[in-house]
């Protein structure tokens, strides 16, 4: 049986630190999960005013969190808060009232930042939605990494340390998301 997991990247960058920890965190998945990347770049923000309307972004990205068995979301933090780009996705697939595809769905956050808190506050304040909209929250372990930059090399995870500390992350992450 094939374990679906919705990746999502809070920064837009093509070049974001938090993109190469999500693409390792992805690397370490256990034959049998499939990951597919939620795009967030083309949503529209969102509106109550849409919620009668179809809207294809709003619509896609709805469907590939609803048909995940579990979402991994991998942020940066931008003035001690969650990105604007992840906060719109929340709300949009939060909506409309009623449609809600959180509810019950298993969601891990790892944030990583080139500052000393590693993200905690964008972490913190995406546990903090999620779990209002009744998303089931891996809270053990948790990844705010810190100094996330220095870790990296050409975009890629090269700190022997951090690729553990990931590692045991995403061995928790996978072993909790196909349970």
């Amino acid at each position: 049986m094939t374990t679906r997991i919705a990746l999502i990247i809070g920064s837009l960058s093509k070049q974001s630190i938090n993109r190469a920890v999500a693409e390792h965190i992805a690397a370490q998945a256990p034959a049998g999960v499939e990951i597919e990347e939620v795009q967030i770049g083309d949503l529209p923000l969102y509106t109550q005013d849409l919620d009668t309307e179809s809207v294809p972004a709003y619509d896609r990205v709805r469907a590939q969190i609803k048909a995940a068995d579990a979402v991994l979301i991998v942020s940066p933090e931008h003035n001690r808060a969650m990105p604007a780009a992840l906060k719109n996705l929340i709300d949009i697939a939060s909506r409309p009232f009623g449609q809600n595809v959180w509810s019950g769905k298993k969601v891990a956050i790892a944030t990583a930042s080139p500052g000393s808190y590693g993200g905690i506050h964008a972490g913190l304040q995406i546990r903090q939605s999620l779990q209002m909209l009744g998303a089931e929250v891996l809270i053990n372990p948790e990844v705010f990494l810190s100094r996330a930059n220095a870790a990296l090399e050409n975009g890629k995870v090269t700190d022997e340390r951090t690729a553990q500390f990931l590692n045991k992350f995403a061995a928790a992450f996978y072993a909790w998301a196909t349970a």
